[in-house]
């Protein structure tokens, strides 16, 4: 199970940053979007010392308080907070995409299209 997960992290990161050197906007923000669900993973998958099953969300009586018989609930927690975090940044990003995009007429990262780019000597 480790390693699917090691996988799917290692692909999202790498997806993330291709398309975060892309020439376009919107894929740049997708390519941050695929990059914080890569570190959202990474982050849950920090909450035990392996991917251990049956372990106890909750307390239960006769077992002790300790973080041996249950799971953490710390990183959970935090990737809840990235999750909303993550989907107000991509909103924003896109509202931020289109106020450009209609002003310039190009949805270039440096303002210019491609055919601006081949045409300097």
């Amino acid at each position: 199970m480790e390693i699917v997960l090691v996988i799917a992290i290692g692909v999202l990161t790498g997806s993330g940053v291709w398309l975060l050197l892309r020439p376009r906007t919107f894929q740049v923000i997708m390519g941050l979007s695929l990059l914080s669900y890569a570190v959202n993973l990474f982050i849950f998958s920090m909450g035990r010392l392996g991917l251990v099953i049956d372990k106890e969300p909750v307390l239960r009586p006769g077992l002790p308080n300790d973080l041996a018989h249950y799971a953490d609930p710390m990183p959970q927690a935090l990737v809840l907070t990235a999750i909303v975090i993550g989907f107000a940044m991509t909103a924003l990003f896109l509202v931020v995409l289109l106020a450009s995009r209609g002003m310039s007429g190009t949805d270039h990262v440096d303002g210019s299209s491609a055919r601006d780019v081949q045409e300097m000597p």
